[in-house]
């Protein structure tokens, strides 16, 4: 149910959502973004009181629609304050505070709900929302232009499939992205295997499996961060999907322990590097009118590939064998790169 409340809005309101974040004032909307995830959080908050505990995860799904919204409207305040050789910098810094949160915040959560229980918790998160929204509001002032006639949202946002597949740079970046994400599909179900049939350990040893994965990915975030400025993105997208796509086939045919966690490891470094050069190239060659439509056009298309994937993968893994579905994994990734072109011209 949780899944369902995560992805589900991704499919409905992402490429709505980018559709708006070209038609609305950037900094506005992700203020009132971040608002409207604290007034569910605290709506929530006080049904969970009331005994109503499947509220939570109406907080998820919540959670998920406005993220729709917020996110392309994030990357078009990079792409109007951030100049594009700075682009690379700002989104390793990004991803590199992503992959420290996204590692500490599970730990911590479960430390808060353990001491305190539910309802300080979710008081936490609400705070949250709030410091987020007040810090939001340090960004420059919106632009204010001349009010234009709009087109209809449909329209505006067959104009952003057409403009995707026009600009053929972001046509083929979101077939990488798609590829990686039907990689990512197929062995996000299978991981508990990786540990019970490859190395022969009990499901509750899963947990070490991403002790190794945690820190390559803060330690990459850190990495990309600091060689930004001299790795081009298409280098560090190709670099990443090189290394996920070795790390993955190593995951499925490793029978210990050690080498696991070293797949894991050297997955986790450079996957920050997928995710900058992605988001780099974008930003470089998507134009300012269409980047919330771009950035949403690649959200329910990953998600649904990889949603996709986990529907097969473990079809795959009785028809087959473990070490096959990984090797079709990373075969994904190897087939991204594929996708990457040979050189980047700036869209008009």
């Amino acid at each position: 149910m949780i899944s369902v409340a995560e992805y589900v809005p991704m499919f409905i309101f992402a490429f709505i959502g980018g559709a708006f974040a070209d038609r609305w004032r950037p900094k506005r909307t992700i203020v009132c973004c971040e608002v409207l995830s604290a007034l569910s959080v605290f709506a929530v908050l006080a049904l969970v009181e009331c005994g109503a505990w499947p509220a939570i995860f109406v907080a998820t799904l919540c959670s998920s629609i406005v993220s729709q919204f917020a996110q392309p409207s994030g990357m078009k305040l990079f792409k109007l304050h951030v100049r594009d050789e700075d682009a690379p910098t700002c989104m390793a810094l990004l991803q590199t505070l992503i992959s420290v949160f996204m590692v500490a915040g599970p730990p911590l959560g479960t430390l808060v709900y353990r001491q305190w229980g539910i309802v300080p918790a979710l008081w936490m998160t609400g705070a949250a929302f709030v410091l987020s929204a007040l810090a939001l509001l340090r960004l420059p002032s919106d632009r204010v232009q001349a009010e234009e006639p709009r087109a209809a949202l449909l329209r505006d946002m067959a104009d952003g499939i057409r403009y995707v597949l026009r600009v053929k740079e972001l046509l083929k970046l979101n077939v990488c992205f798609a590829l990686a994400g039907l990689g990512v599909g197929l062995i996000t179900p299978l991981t508990v295997f990786v540990a019970t049939e490859r190395l022969g350990l009990s499901p509750l040893h899963l947990p070490w499996l991403a002790v190794p994965y945690g820190a390559g990915e803060i330690i990459g975030g850190l990495a990309a961060f600091m060689l930004a400025a001299k790795v081009s993105p298409r280098r560090q997208l190709l670099a990443g999907l090189f290394v996920n796509g070795a790390g993955i086939v190593l995951t499925g045919l490793s029978a210990e322990l050690w080498l696991t966690m070293a797949a894991q490891f050297m997955l986790a470094l450079f996957q920050p590097a997928i995710f900058i050069g992605n988001q780099g190239l974008v930003m470089k060659h998507a134009g300012e009118a269409y980047i919330g439509r771009v950035t949403g056009i690649r959200t329910p298309l990953m998600t649904g590939s990889m949603l996709l994937a986990m529907s097969l993968s473990g079809v795959l893994k009785q028809s087959l064998s473990l070490p096959v579905a990984y090797g079709l994994a990373g075969l994904c990734f190897w087939a991204g790169m594929i996708a990457v072109p040979a050189e980047f011209h700036s869209a008009r």
